[in-house]
């Protein structure tokens, strides 16, 4: 037998003859679950795939250990993530605790009466109106790492693209929420703020991979733990400086109508200025939050998502010059895409959304439920429990996708997408805790 199989037969007589009494039986218990769970996840770049195999033979959802005592409801089909996704149900605070001592208690995490008031005043944020003069921002900051790449285009180096994406979403979120340019594009990792960011992204990541670092005693007195901090100390310290100056500099009427006199007003310009109906704003904890989520939000995951179309279109030439000649039709001879011409491009479109259907950036949310629900087979869940929707799996099982592992952009033409459940796809995940900035994106 293989060591995961002798693993899980071990578990199986541990849990049903408790030979071992005691202390001594519970700890054999924790360390034969534990490393079965290390077994199956290897993290080797094929753990979102173990799960899809898992959800051929439940096609609908199946339970997932962590531990002898953490257990996930993994949801992998559209009709049972609809009934969790339209609830209003708080964000899993295992999952996302790793993430509170940098983003605070932002739109993310936050729930019950702040996160309704947070997500009534940052969605005019969103509008297309303010979204309209980010998108010439976005051509610059594209436009840098195009010429960056021209560098590569006449040698036989290689480089990794990830990298260079994720520079270029970050340049444009920070000019899109500061209205701050850095030349983060040039410079590398040379920025404190910058070299911050990535940290707390990779340590997050980290931590939540790493089971002994679930304990916050743990994680704070190992060597990672301290880095964290450290990170925590310089993009807190960088945001915090950033409101206060932006602050001192405005004024509730004059400047008000100064910001909305220039080309763009930034994320912060909005953060500041809204109001609830008690005319009361947000507190300069509330601010630092929402902006540290939206620099987590916004600039890893659409890296992501980028060099994944890339990947995929490199993959498929044949769709990459249908693409590129009908951007090149639409520019008529210009080097950058007007907000009007997105909406001409629609076979792109549809490769962007296959793209985001096979490898979504998000690859799965997690929620508590604080009540009793029934499935629309007559399955319950009980209150307490918690659930992953599996976005990954949901976009790649074959109950609801034909041929799932092909790409294919024409499952996203209107008469094929009217066939299938709102909720088959969902890169963005749906319902009122939906991502406020897939519109950005």
């Amino acid at each position: 037998l293989e060591p995961g199989a002798i693993l899980e037969r071990k578990y199986e007589e541990l849990s049903i003859h408790p030979i071992y009494p005691g202390l001594v039986h519970l700890l054999i218990l924790f360390f034969t679950t534990l490393c079965c769970v290390f077994l199956k996840f290897k993290q080797d770049g094929t753990d979102l795939f173990k799960a899809v195999e898992w959800g051929k033979q439940y096609p609908y959802a199946f339970p997932i250990w962590f531990g002898p005592s953490l257990c996930f409801l993994n949801i992998n089909h559209p009709d049972y993530a609809k009934t969790i996704l339209t609830s209003t149900e708080p964000k899993d605070d295992f999952v996302y605790r790793f993430l509170q001592t940098w983003i605070g208690d932002g739109l993310l995490v936050s729930k019950g009466q702040k996160w309704f008031r947070h997500r009534r005043l940052l969605t005019p944020g969103f509008h297309y109106d303010v979204l309209k003069p980010y998108v010439q921002l976005m051509s610059q900051s594209a436009k840098t790492m195009l010429d960056k790449w021209e560098s590569y285009a006449h040698t036989d180096k290689t480089f990794e693209l990830f990298e260079h994406v994720s520079l270029m979403t970050l340049d444009t979120i920070l000019q899109c929420a500061f209205s701050c340019k850095t030349n983060c594009q040039t410079e590398g990792g040379n920025n404190a703020y910058i070299k911050a960011v990535y940290e707390l992204s990779d340590l997050a990541n980290f931590r939540f991979r790493t089971f002994p670092y679930h304990s916050d005693l743990i994680f704070y007195l190992s060597p990672h733990g301290y880095r964290y901090r450290n990170a925590c100390k310089v993009a807190h310290a960088h945001t915090e400086n950033v409101i206060k100056k932006r602050k001192e500099a405005l004024t509730e009427e004059t400047e008000l109508g100064r910001t909305q006199a220039k080309r763009y007003q930034d994320f912060l310009d909005i953060l500041l200025f809204a109001r609830d109906e008690n005319q009361q704003g947000l507190s300069d904890e509330d601010l630092r939050a929402e902006v540290d989520t939206f620099m987590f939000e916004g600039h890893d995951t659409t890296a992501s998502g980028i060099s994944f179309l890339l990947y995929c279109l490199a993959c498929h030439p044949e769709h990459q010059n249908i693409c590129r000649e009908e951007i090149l039709q639409v520019l008529g001879g210009r080097d950058t895409m007007e907000w009007e011409d997105l909406s001409k491009i629609p076979y792109t479109t549809m490769c962007i959304k296959e793209a985001l259907r096979l490898y979504p950036p998000v690859p799965g949310v997690a929620r508590k439920t604080t009540k009793q629900y029934t499935f629309f087979d007559g399955r319950t869940l009980p209150a307490g429990f918690h659930v992953a929707v599996s976005v990954f799996g949901i976009h790649r099982n074959p109950v609801v996708w034909e041929n799932p592992n092909v790409f294919d952009p024409l499952r996203f033409l209107p008469e094929n997408v009217s066939k299938r459940s709102p909720h088959a796809f969902v890169p963005f995940s749906a319902g009122p805790r939906f991502e406020t900035t897939r519109l950005f994106r």
